[in-house]
């Protein structure tokens, strides 16, 4: 196996070396720049790996040795002893079905093909299209600032829409601490009307003021054309400690979150999903902070604890939180001068209810005792209810809960 290994990472620095002699002689006959930028960024991203994994949908996923995953490039974690497991989790999590109405269980799409073995992470390969899609390479990853969830105004600003361009329906809670967060989150495939829109679903953990140093956790689910280059439903995670102006990025995009499992990939497929009156699929996503590390831990589903954020990278959230939201997000790039057709959720508005409109259900936020409960006082927020809408609910099968979600452009979105 170790020779196995050594040969891998001499064949691998050999290409490596073979590509950048051959760029630097096709740059003098006009290759780009920035075709380097790029190869040398794939370089840093795809690191050396034991077993690779094609997946159907066209995703190759590495199973890249723990220690030699991106988060240790960052001069901070060059001898930082790695956690295998939180110290503490959440007093009161509960036993819940992964799935409503079916039999089968999620997965994620390359899982059919193969599992990457003990010791390693799944990290889905970076390609160099994903990165040209980019702005720029060092944009490559990483959220415009503009997409701040804004503060919830008791009325929006009025030119909102066409400030930032991002719409929401979000519940919320605010004006305490709080260590953590959970819901069960139902899983559509939104259609995206422009490669640059997305349409996801997911937690935030946030803390700071939304102007310049906001610090914020986000986890759920996305369609993003631009990030990914297809329309597939996707589990995602994204962090930053400055409102995304410089720090932070999505899934292994960058040094910062530590994983653990060896059996989830962040950016990969999730498999199946929910259809029209049809079978409703879910996942489960947990966001705690070990109150005796300080690290900011993930889990997903019952089973997956997938690794965590160290507390340094973070200045308001190195404490609590003082802001926790649930719901979806939507660019709306008005490109031919009309609101978008992008979907939010399954694209159908709440009052359809089940079966037809997406949901969030058991939402929870951990409290300063390291317990899960249920939050009180939850607002909610859409800049534009003709587009896109939410509505609460509570019963005792599903605790705190909401359906949320629309067309985007309909005769009273125009």
């Amino acid at each position: 196996m170790f020779m196995d290994m050594k040969s891998r990472v001499f064949c691998w620095w050999c290409v490596y070396l073979f590509l950048i002699l051959y760029l630097g002689t096709a740059t003098g006959s006009g290759m780009s720049r920035r075709n380097l930028e790029v190869m040398k960024h794939l370089n840093r991203l795809n690191k050396p790996a034991i077993k690779s994994i094609e997946s159907p949908d066209g995703d190759v996923i590495d199973c890249v040795l723990i220690s030699q995953q991106p988060a240790f490039d960052h001069p901070f974690l060059k001898t930082h002893t790695i956690q295998m497991r939180p110290n503490y989790s959440p007093e009161g999590i509960f036993s819940e079905t992964k799935k409503v109405g079916s039999s089968e269980e999620i997965i994620q799409m390359w899982h059919m093909n193969g599992r990457c073995p003990e010791g390693t992470i799944p990290i889905r390969r970076n390609r160099e299209e994903d990165v040209l899609r980019a702005s720029s390479v060092k944009r490559y990853g990483k959220k415009k600032h503009r997409s701040i969830p804004r503060p919830r105004p008791a009325a929006p600003e009025p030119d909102l829409i066409n400030q930032n361009g991002h719409q929401h329906a979000i519940a919320y809670v605010e004006g305490d601490q709080y260590y953590g967060a959970k819901a069960t989150i139902n899983v559509w495939d939104p259609s995206i009307q422009q490669p640059n829109e997305f349409s996801l679903s997911q937690l935030w953990i946030l803390g700071g003021s939304f102007a310049s140093d906001l610090n914020s956790i986000e986890a759920g689910w996305q369609v993003s054309p631009d990030l990914y280059g297809d329309n597939n439903t996707r589990l995602f995670t994204y962090w930053t400690s400055d409102a995304y102006q410089a720090t932070g990025c999505y899934n292994l995009l960058c040094s910062g979150f530590i994983q653990i499992n060896n059996e989830i990939a962040m950016g990969a497929s999730i498999y199946p999903i929910s259809s029209y009156l049809n079978n409703q699929y879910d996942i489960s996503i947990l966001v705690w902070k070990d109150p005796k590390e300080g690290n900011w831990w993930m889990q997903f589903g019952n089973d997956y604890v997938l690794g965590y954020w160290p507390a340094f990278l973070f200045s308001y959230l190195s404490d609590s939180a003082s802001m926790i939201e649930w719901g979806g997000e939507v660019v709306n790039s008005a490109s031919d001068g009309q609101h978008t057709t992008t979907q939010m959720g399954s694209g159908r508005f709440p009052e359809e209810g089940f079966g037809k409109s997406s949901y969030f259900r058991n939402i929870q936020i951990v409290d300063e005792s390291n317990n899960l409960r249920t939050p009180k006082d939850v607002g909610i927020f859409t800049e534009q209810s003709s587009c896109y809408d939410i509505q609460l609910g509570r019963n005792g099968e599903w605790g705190n809960y909401f359906y949320y979600g629309g067309p985007g452009r309909n005769a009273n979105c125009p």
